[in-house]
């Protein structure tokens, strides 16, 4: 999913991906670990849009605007 599209997302429902993609992420490591994962590239992948939604959260919690960069002085 794009930043852009999680910046539509509700707080709540931003978090409820999160938590998703964090599950996930535990399951695709454990795969990882006994050998059975197909595409060892998911657990980047995977790694980036927990990132990616964690940066989105972050924003949202600061009340930055959409189009604007986090971190950024004004």
């Amino acid at each position: 999913m794009k930043a852009h599209d999680m910046r539509e997302m509700t707080e709540e429902e931003l978090q409820q991906h999160h938590d998703g993609l964090v599950e996930e992420f535990v399951n695709i490591r454990i795969k990882l670990a006994a050998k059975q994962l197909d595409n060892p590239l998911q657990v980047r992948q995977l790694r980036r849009e927990i990132a990616r939604a964690k940066t989105v959260l972050r924003d949202k919690h600061l009340g930055a605007k959409p189009g604007q960069l986090s971190g950024a002085k004004e």
